[in-house]
């Protein structure tokens, strides 16, 4: 039995590190490019901003990316980057930010603790820390609050959605509550290719037999390196991680929720998540636009050589356009009551 529990370690622990190396690799890679650099794209980069003062870690750290024509103000997005809460970095996400900011985005692209060194709920208390440092200091770059996108992608789609839970419902966790308090609401949620509830990984499974082992491994990885092996003993708390059946509750929330853009491939192990998150918003009377790209696994927007890359970005930017990046359009209101709102469709 020993032998069989260390060769399975040995074997999660050779596939992670093959992910973390491909990931890493590719990002790398793509600096080297000469259209990688900023200034080709008219885009300055303010590295390293420390959003937590007191205790702070290496890693609560943010980049700024934004226009250098002019002192703005930029309609703003907070980039959340992925990685299964265990491994890359906002400086493997570079990709990301600057793909917002040569589009006239300010972009706040974030860092955060990684487990299971630091596990739950630490990722999700850093990028609450950063988005009430956002809420105080984002007007000294340049951000539009009134015009604000959350992002983010796998395990950032995750944390991007619990953010927005946390300001939209009023909650006693202290960096929930803080989030809250900032009354800044998101006027648009991206959150892509998202895992949306992390606790009953063996859900993707169960559901399509045949499934990889090689997939469940770094399932399970994400599951007990972020939640351990007893879920259950977050309490109440379990909420921001697992999003989805938070919403699936339909708990009226405190803000009504802004329109989700939900973008994923139909080779992506995590797909059902996304359908259970579109009709979840659907059912709370909120919008969600969720597009999904014909054979394309997980997290392909992230590779702009793709055509159906390209063809996300243009989606992508087109929900901004429509709920975002106009200055005219009225901002969500801090104390604006629940009521209903317009229902979105499911697109192709």
């Amino acid at each position: 039995m020993q032998a069989v529990r260390s060769l399975t370690t040995l074997r999660r622990r050779a596939g992670a590190v093959l992910v973390d190396s491909f990931f890493s690799g590719a990002s790398r890679l793509g600096r080297m490019h000469p259209l990688a650099r900023p200034e080709r794209h008219g885009v300055e980069v303010i590295r390293d901003v420390a959003y937590a003062e007191e205790g702070a870690h290496e890693r609560h750290r943010l980049d700024v990316y934004r226009p250098s024509d002019g002192p703005g103000p930029w309609p703003t997005v907070f980039y959340v980057h992925g990685g299964g809460f265990r491994i890359l970095s906002k400086d493997t996400h570079w990709i990301m930010a600057l793909s917002f900011a040569r589009r006239g985005y300010l972009v706040f692209n974030v860092g955060y603790r990684l487990a299971p060194k630091h596990p739950f709920p630490a990722a999700v208390e850093d990028v609450a820390a950063a988005y009430r440092w956002m809420a105080r200091h984002g007007a000294e770059y340049g951000a539009d609050l009134r015009r604000l996108a959350v992002a983010g992608e796998s395990a950032g789609a995750n944390l991007a959605t619990a953010l927005t839970l946390a300001a939209t419902y009023r909650r006693a966790e202290p960096f929930a509550a803080g989030v809250f308090e900032t009354g800044v609401v998101p006027r648009a949620v991206l959150p892509a290719c998202g895992i949306f509830q992390v606790s009953d990984v063996d859900r993707f499974a169960r559901r399509k037999p045949g499934f990889p082992r090689f997939l469940r491994d770094r399932l399970e990885e994400v599951e007990r390196g972020y939640l351990g092996r007893e879920p259950t003993r977050h309490g109440p708390t379990i909420d921001f991680a697992d999003p989805l059946r938070w919403l699936e509750r339909a708990e009226p929330p405190d803000r009504p929720l802004p329109p989700f853009f939900l973008p994923v491939g139909t080779k992506d192990p995590l797909l059902d998540d996304t359908r259970r998150l579109a009709a979840a918003v659907r059912a709370h009377g909120a919008e969600a636009e969720d597009r999904y790209y014909e054979g394309e696994v997980h997290a392909f927007h992230a590779f702009p050589f793709l055509r159906s890359s390209r063809r996300c970005w243009s989606h992508t930017f087109a929900f901004l356009e429509r709920h975002v990046a106009d200055a005219s359009l009225t901002p969500p209101r801090d104390d604006a009551p629940t009521g209903p709102r317009s229902r979105g469709r499911g697109t192709r």
